[in-house]
């Protein structure tokens, strides 16, 4: 069985408003090899990317302020981060959120409570898809 080529470490920018959450993912991230940047707000990560493009953002749907939608459809907005791919966590299962993700912007989703596994292929399939090597 041929093992998957693990791509080159990725600055992956997590965001949530739970230091819980932010704790988790950083840990799962950190053991696959990728550098992690954090952000507890919707207006921290918009600082965060225009501070410092990351690779990928993780972003939490639900939160306070400016929620993940909004986020997201900022940076897409923004041709200068317009390719981060973007992954929304979050518990909202509807059909309905999920179409006004992909509206404003999300490459894919995370259902909580994330799998470890789950989190690791679709963090690599889009750096991946990213760095044009899918």
């Amino acid at each position: 069985m041929e093992e998957m080529e693990k791509p080159k470490q990725a600055t992956i920018l997590v965001v949530d408003d739970n230091e819980f959450n932010i704790k988790l993912l950083n840990k799962m991230l950190t053991f696959e090899g990728h550098a992690v940047r954090t952000a507890g707000s919707g207006e921290e990560a918009l600082a965060a990317v225009a501070d410092q493009l990351p690779d990928l953002v993780l972003l939490d749907v639900m939160m306070p302020g400016i929620d993940g939608f909004e986020v997201a459809r900022r940076i897409k907005a923004d041709a200068r981060s317009r390719s981060i791919p973007i992954i929304m966590v979050t518990a909202l299962e509807d059909r309905e959120s999920r179409s006004k993700g992909l509206e404003n912007g999300a490459d894919d989703f995370l259902t909580k409570p994330v799998n470890r596994a789950e989190l690791q292929m679709r963090v690599n399939n889009l750096l991946k898809m990213k760095d044009g090597n899918l």
